[in-house]
């Protein structure tokens, strides 16, 4: 089992730097998620007003973020998202405002609610997806986007180790081979972590948050965490959210969707136990067994 999470700290130095832009703070709060690498502290200063500020857990996710902030997240619309407020490279720190709601994950709606919560969700990664042309070198990544995918597997194959019977390596093989000839599918700019604890629920609607793995890739990827576990035991919200989207994905989409399954179920087998995540290691687990259990039939 998983011990206690022990409150971060929030660093001197970046309290003084926050403090900075939004005059003191009276109370700090550990928001961090239940991982050891995530550090997000909630801020409270005078009249109560709220700030978040991050420590991004590397470079990569530093400049993915600040870069979302400053000309993706913007199209998502007033109040859907958090504003950037500054960010500080020495620190890899990015100070935000707060937006109303608590994490989707948490709630406990009857399922037409649920349907409605799934409904904005797919409005705000449309406009996601659609928040300006791709720029040369951004379409390019985008468009290798799949082949990225293809070409972790054997990393994942590796770290995963005897957790993988040899069926299940082949399984794994085959479904990257036929992902690398998927062909063309739509891009833009995705979340990246695509799922309802980043989902920010309210009577005043839906707002996204965590834009670290935010990144030009093929749109389909935004699917893949919600197909292997919203998805799968209510496929009533996976047609509200389809709906709202406003087309069915394309063929092309669809193979790739259940090529790119099977990589994070590997994904998930491969980092979830190392990083004492158990969520992780049984959502791999469950995908895994689930299509070896289709591909025998």
């Amino acid at each position: 089992m998983r011990g206690v999470r022990q409150s971060k700290p929030l660093p001197a130095a970046v309290r003084r730097w926050a403090e900075a832009h939004i005059g003191p703070v009276v109370a700090v709060r550990d928001a961090s998620h239940d991982w050891y690498r995530s550090r997000v502290w909630e801020l409270e200063g005078d009249g109560e007003a709220r700030w978040y500020v991050k420590v991004s857990p590397s470079v990569k996710f530093f400049i993915r973020e600040t870069r979302a902030y400053r000309h993706v997240v913007p199209a998502l619309g007033h109040g859907r998202a958090p504003h950037l407020v500054d960010s500080r490279a020495k620190d890899r720190a990015v100070l935000l405002t707060a937006v109303p709601g608590i994490p989707a994950q948490g709630l406990d709606p009857a399922d037409g609610e649920w349907r409605a919560v799934h409904r904005q969700a797919c409005a705000l990664c449309a406009r996601l997806h659609e928040a300006g042309a791709l720029d040369r070198d951004d379409r390019a990544e985008a468009e290798a986007s799949l082949a990225a995918a293809t070409d972790g597997a054997e990393k994942h194959l590796a770290h995963a180790g005897d957790r993988l019977t040899e069926d299940e390596r082949q399984l794994i093989r085959d479904h990257a081979a036929r992902l690398r000839r998927v062909g063309p599918v739509p891009v833009g700019y995705i979340h990246g972590d695509n799922q309802p604890r980043n989902w920010l629920w309210s009577p005043a609607g839906l707002a996204l948050v965590d834009f670290e793995r935010t990144r030009p890739a093929a749109r389909v990827q935004d699917l893949v965490v919600l197909g292997v576990t919203e998805w799968l035991d209510h496929p009533d919200r996976e047609r509200a959210f389809l709906q709202a989207y406003g087309r069915e994905p394309t063929g092309a989409e669809r193979h790739a969707l259940r090529c790119l399954t099977v990589l994070d179920a590997v994904d998930c087998l491969a980092w979830g136990p190392d990083n004492n995540h158990p969520e992780v290691t049984a959502r791999g687990r469950r995908t895994l067994d689930r299509l070896m259990k289709e591909s025998a039939l």
